[in-house]
């Protein structure tokens, strides 16, 4: 069973950062692309970041461009998610997955939470 587990999350204060990471036990995730998700309270959840199997290739949801990194370590099975300049807005449970997720083979991890007081 595939298992993936988001560490990192916090409270922060408004221009703050954080690191998110996500491992990945029972499969490697080497050989797809991996996406960060978030939901905020009473929202759906919605895409963050993606990369590329081997990190050459990134893409980014307008609302983060420029203040989030998203980066992958496929030796250690692991994604990160680097979040600097971070806005109360951006407070929310993080997932990562593939993108698009396959749910049946890799279910959500129960994520960590993100809160950015202003």
């Amino acid at each position: 069973q595939v298992q993936l587990v988001e560490t990192g999350g916090g409270l922060v204060q408004a221009g703050g950062s954080l690191r998110l990471s996500c491992a990945a036990s029972g499969r490697t995730l080497s050989g797809f692309v991996m996406g960060w998700f978030r939901q905020a309270p009473g929202k759906e959840r919605e895409f963050v970041a993606q990369i590329n199997r081997f990190g050459g290739g990134t893409s980014y949801a307008d609302s983060v461009k420029g203040r989030f990194t998203i980066s992958r370590d496929n030796a250690k099975n692991t994604v990160y998610l680097q979040m600097n300049s971070l806005k109360p807005e951006d407070t929310a449970v993080y997932y990562c997955n593939t993108n698009p997720p396959q749910i049946a083979a890799i279910p959500w991890g129960k994520g960590t939470l993100v809160t950015v007081s202003s």
